[in-house]
Parts: structure tokens; C-alpha cells; sequence
């Protein structure tokens, strides 16, 4: 119990220091959280994967599990970056889906590599491997569930959040323009008063 939740606490500063990595790299608050929406699928894909294999929860799995936070965000970061370069030139919408199509092949080469160089710890295959085995089937099935997941979701979420602050930042030029509408107003009133 006591090396669980030492994991548990790695695990929790691990998603702290990525959303940090992330926020300065973004220079936004939110677009970190939306890139890191993959890592619940990746978990959930994890433990589907470890059902499925018959392992139950243990040290290399949850270790694996870690290892995830870091390694799902990369299809997501792929995805944003694209789109954030390109959203000026193209639009939000052209962007979105260029970027789906453009990143699509880097995004499944990365993730197979990674499946692939796990597929010998995930079968045990060697001396001791049969322990690390779940680490290796939680980080495969991570992989798979959040690539997929990213793949679909990110866009999604990106164009809402992008109509959110749109939204927002023309109720804030409205609110710009009618102020400035008022004070002319009251310059006029004071000219007519003089």
C-alpha cells in the first residue's frame, strides 16, 4: 500500500509537471488541458488491456501507467501545434482538418514504433521478463486507446474551446466599443453644456 501511493503521488506530479511543460509552452492556461484530455482514455485503454490479458494491477503496470502521461500528450501536441501554426493562414476549419490529415501518418508511425518495442516485454519474452509483461500490455493498450481517442477528440475539442474564446473576446470588444461610444457621447454633451 505504502509503494502505491508513493505511485500514486509520482503519477500526480507527473500530470502537474506535463500541464506545466505544456502551459509554457502553449503560453495558455487551456489548451494544456485540452491536449491532456487523451491521458484518461490512455488510462482506461490500460487497464482494458490488462483485463483483457488476465494481469491484474501491480508495480510495473501502474509504473507503465506513468510512463503513459508523458507518451499519449505527444499525438495531441502534434495535432494543436499544427493547427495553431496554420489557423491564421487557412482558418480554424481548414486548419482542423489539414491537420488531421497531415499529422495522421507521423502520429500512427510514432505510436506503432512504441507498440511494437513493447510487444517483447508485453509477451515476457526473456529472463525475468514475465514480470515487467504488464507494464508493457498497460502502455500498449494506452497507446492504442488514446491514439484513437486523439485522433477525434482533440479536434473536437479544440474547435470549441477556440469558439469559446472568440466568443469571449468579441463580448470583449463589444464591451470596448460601446464604452468608447459612451464617452464620446459625454464629450458631446460637455461640448454642447461649455
Amino acid at each position: 500500500m505504502d509503494a502505491f501511493s508513493d505511485l500514486l503521488l509520482a503519477l500526480i506530479v507527473s500530470l502537474a509537471l506535463v500541464y506545466i511543460v505544456l502551459a509554457s509552452q502553449f503560453e495558455s492556461f487551456i489548451l494544456p488541458v485540452m491536449v491532456m484530455m487523451s491521458i484518461p482514455f490512455a488510462m482506461s485503454g490500460a487497464f482494458l488491456a490488462l483485463f483483457l490479458a488476465g494481469k491484474s494491477l501491480s508495480m510495473p503496470s501502474f509504473i507503465g501507467l506513468i510512463m503513459l502521461v508523458g507518451i499519449v500528450v505527444n499525438n495531441a501536441i502534434l495535432l494543436v501545434e499544427f493547427i495553431n501554426q496554420n489557423k491564421k493562414v487557412m482558418g480554424r476549419d481548414d486548419a482542423i482538418a489539414t491537420a488531421g490529415q497531415a499529422r495522421m501518418r507521423p502520429i500512427l508511425m510514432t505510436t506503432l514504433t512504441t507498440i511494437l518495442g513493447m510487444v517483447p516485454m508485453a509477451l515476457g519474452i526473456g529472463d525475468g521478463m514475465e514480470m515487467m509483461a504488464p507494464m508493457g500490455i498497460s502502455i500498449i493498450g494506452g497507446l492504442i486507446a488514446s491514439t484513437i481517442v486523439t485522433l477525434f477528440l482533440v479536434p473536437i475539442l479544440y474547435s470549441i474551446v477556440d469558439d469559446m474564446e472568440t466568443k469571449q473576446t468579441k463580448d470583449i470588444d463589444e464591451v470596448q466599443v460601446y464604452k468608447e461610444i459612451r464617452l464620446e457621447n459625454n464629450k458631446k454633451t460637455r461640448r454642447k453644456n461649455i
